[in-house]
């Protein structure tokens, strides 16, 4: 039951996961005015983006070892075990929210039309930029995303 339930909580925060990628855009960055300069990729290197950590695996993973957790012993062990199971579940569901919403994704150097050069990560495929591609690096609201 309590991996089952782990699973569930997993699919759940997979689920609500925000992508970072250059074609994603969210409702809010609609109809803004953003910034396009050009330039050519000098280099990209894959690195991974760590996943979130708002809090609602450690919640959903308490909740389900606390009542796991108070199904052994009896009396005040059901208790101990509640407890216990609480803050157990709330480390694994902490732990399970940042591991699946962990990201692979690119530090892309880019070299912009003038000299000055630029690294923007964000997610994107393996092999969508490499040296040499020109692109275009658009800017604003506080965001930047490369883009061909």
């Amino acid at each position: 039951m309590k991996t089952l339930s782990l699973l569930l909580v997993a699919l759940l925060l997979g689920a609500c996961a925000s992508s970072k990628s250059g074609d994603v855009y969210t409702r809010d960055q609609a109809r803004r005015e953003m910034t396009v300069r050009k330039g050519v990729v000098e280099s990209v290197r894959p690195v991974r983006m760590e996943g979130t950590k708002s809090g609602v695996g450690a919640m959903a993973g308490a909740a389900v070892g606390g009542v796991a957790g108070s199904t052994v012993g009896g009396g005040k062990g059901q208790i101990v075990g509640a407890v216990l199971g609480a803050v157990a579940g709330g480390l694994a569901g902490s732990a399970v929210e940042e591991g699946v919403t962990r990201k692979e994704a690119l530090e892309i150097t880019v070299e912009l039309d003038g000299g000055r050069m630029i690294v923007v990560v964000q997610e994107a495929v393996p092999g969508e930029f490499r040296a040499g591609d020109p692109v275009r690096v658009l800017s604003g609201q506080g965001e930047t995303r490369v883009t061909r």
